[in-house]
């Protein structure tokens, strides 16, 4: 008769049972926790380690680095990360506008029309505001106005040797005051300008430009008593006060004026 060999796994049953005995099955498991193809298992990290979950599924808090300063970032605080306003600016939310009108030399008197002032405006990193922002900004900012309003809230002609006058400020907004496209500017056509030949195209009969047309206007605003109001509209070549609008920006020399 041929001896009958044990089964595969009884073998196993019994190495298992040898192992249980002395030890060895706990040195096997804890060699396997510790260290998986090469890399360290811990509850704590470690370089090149593996970091196990704890019961919530989550990274245990000793296992999440501490920031040194969390009051700032790079070196900057939160409000200057959120941005300021300019000096001499009435900070308005999300945006600033100048206190007063633009400051003109006796120079610039008189040159101070739509495109003047929305160069100088960009010159100092602004805009010109539009029509619904002075408005908006009436109850905040001493718009120039009548020579019946009040002084206290907003900027009115009190030198009676410059003459006292109604006044008003020019904003970004434009209207028309004719129709069809010209009524928008043109910028002409060139003399020595010719059609396409391949597709059977005459030369263009040469025009002048006409880039500030008078039919182009921009409406202008004043305080009325803060409620804001509209005071009619100039043509973009027409000298008028203006101010400047701006985003706010990080690390502005100062806060805004209340």
């Amino acid at each position: 008769m041929s001896r009958r060999l044990p089964s595969p796994a009884l073998t196993i049953a019994v190495i298992a049972l040898v192992f249980s005995t002395t030890g060895l099955a706990d040195a096997a498991r804890n060699a396997v926790i510790t260290a998986f193809a090469g890399h360290r298992v811990s509850t704590r990290p470690y370089a090149g380690g593996i970091l196990l979950l704890g019961k919530n599924r989550k990274f245990p808090a000793s296992a999440i680095p501490t920031v040194g300063n969390a009051a700032k970032v790079g070196g900057k605080t939160a409000e200057q990360l959120a941005g300021t306003c300019p000096p001499a600016t009435v900070d308005l939310g999300t945006w600033c506008l100048d206190t007063a009108p633009f400051p003109l030399t006796n120079a610039e008197q008189g040159k101070n029309n739509y495109v003047w002032a929305a160069k100088a405006c960009v010159a100092e990193g602004g805009r010109l505001p539009t029509a619904g922002e002075l408005i908006g900004a009436a109850d905040r900012v001493k718009l120039e106005s009548t020579i019946h309003d009040s002084q206290l809230t907003a900027t009115v002609n009190l030198d009676p040797s410059r003459g006292l006058k109604d006044e008003r400020e020019m904003t970004a907004t434009l209207v028309t005051t004719e129709a069809g496209s010209a009524a928008a500017g043109f910028e002409g056509v060139s003399e020595g300008a010719t059609g396409n030949p391949r597709q059977g195209q005459a030369n263009p009969i040469p025009l002048p430009a006409n880039p500030v047309p008078e039919s182009l206007q921009y409406v202008t605003v004043y305080s009325n008593g803060q409620k804001g109001g509209f005071a009619g509209s100039e043509p973009v070549t027409a000298p008028e006060n203006f101010r400047c609008a701006f985003n706010k920006a990080q690390g502005a020399l100062n806060k805004a004026e209340a």
